[in-house]
Parts: structure tokens; sequence; C-alpha cells
């Protein structure tokens, strides 16, 4: 079959048409990595961190913050394949990868943090030979290091109120996890888990998800120096 010109241009002009709603569809536009949707953030009324660690004016609860909602955007595969090295990649991960990944966005390097603590005091972790490539990826040694180093808070979900976003809960009954506290809450007021156990909704409304073992609030200024590592 033979087309004219006009056809041909129509039929072009109909392709491009499909292609630009297809890419609008598709775009989410609430990957945090812009000013405007990380401005709708920090505009919230919560506690804020007195620290900006990394100096890019935005303090640490409201990085984290962040860091975690740009990883449940990222939906990873729920994979939590031992890796050489430590680091998954960023397609894959499981409930602490979300976590380190949220503080890396603060510009602190949570896994050389946990493997430098880990190293000085083997007794206070229960570990004899450690592992630097997992050792980070593991719930137990997270609430450690935060139960260590962190501000550790009520463990009542029914204290709405004393959760913040930014926030670290863990959740040591079996299954065993981990997330961050987010800053939309559910009607009655109770907020949302960001969080990765492989569900389709990764900030959800899932505060419940067990009972409650640790609730943590990160500050720097309590860590030992030589255990804090920067995210280079």
């Amino acid at each position: 079959m033979l087309y004219n010109k006009k056809e041909i241009f129509m039929k072009r002009l109909l392709i491009i048409f499909i292609l630009a709603i297809t890419v609008a569809c598709n775009k989410n536009p609430n990957t945090y990595n812009n000013e405007t949707a990380q401005q709708k953030i920090l505009e919230k009324n919560y506690i804020k961190s007195t620290i900006d660690y990394n100096k890019n004016g935005i303090d640490d609860y409201s990085d984290i913050l962040i860091g975690a909602k740009k990883d449940a955007v990222n939906h990873p595969e729920y994979d939590g394949s031992y890796v050489d090295g430590g680091y998954p990649p960023d397609n894959k991960g499981v409930c602490t990868d979300l976590v380190w990944r949220a503080f890396k966005e603060a510009g602190y390097n949570l896994k050389d943090m946990i493997d430098a603590d880990i190293s000085r005091d083997k007794s206070y972790y229960h570990i004899e030979k450690p592992d630097p490539n997992i050792d980070f990826r593991r719930v137990p040694n997270l609430d450690k290091f935060f139960k260590k180093y962190a501000v550790s808070l009520t463990t009542n979900i029914n204290d709405y109120d004393a959760f913040n976003p930014g926030d670290i809960i863990t959740y040591l009954d079996k299954p065993q996890h981990i997330g961050i506290v987010s800053d939309i809450k559910n009607k009655d007021g109770r907020a949302y888990l960001i969080h990765n156990a492989g569900q389709s909704e990764r900030e959800n409304d899932n505060l419940d998800f067990g009972k409650i073992s640790g609730h943590y609030r990160f500050d720097s200024s309590k860590i030992n120096p030589e255990i804090l590592k920067p995210y280079n």
C-alpha cells in the first residue's frame, strides 16, 4: 500500500503524540530529587534536627526521610542475596538497604560506621568473626547500633505524636524488619512506615508491621568521632 506525504506526516505525528503521552504517564513527579518536592516536605510541621551533617541546607531528620522516600520510589526488587563488597545494586535490596540508603542522603556511611563499631566491640554485637559484606544488612546489628548511639523513644504504637519523620523503627520478632517513619499519616493520625518487605507500596500504613522492638532518633553528636563516617 502506498501512502501520500500527508498520510505519512499524520502517522508520524500520531506516533510522537503517543510516545509523549506514554512518557508523561510513566513519569513519577515524586522522585524527591527536585527542590520543589523536597520543599513540600520541609514545610511540614515536625521536629527538625539541629544537625546538617552533609551541609546541604537540609537537617539530618529530613535528609533521612527524603532518602527513604527516594528508595521507596525507586522500588528495588526485594533481594537479600550476599554481595561481595556489601552493597547491592540500586535495583535490589531489603529493609536494611533502604535504611543505609536513607542515611547516605544525609551524608552518613552507615555500613562503615557499623563495621567500625563491630570491630571495636564484637562482644556487644555477639559476633565472633565480623563480615563487612553482610553485617550492616542484618536487622539485629542495626538495632544494637541505634540502641547504642541514637536516642531511644517509646515503642507504644498508640502514642502517635511520639513518632517523628526520619525516626528508625525495628522489629526483632520474626520476621525481623526495619523501616523509617514517614511524614504521611493515616486518618487517625498514625504515621506511615517507609520500608521494604517486598510489598507493592513501600510507603504505607504499616507501623503495626509487628511488635516494635526499638524506636530511635538519630543524633550524630552522640557518636564517637572514630566511629562517625561520612559517605564519600
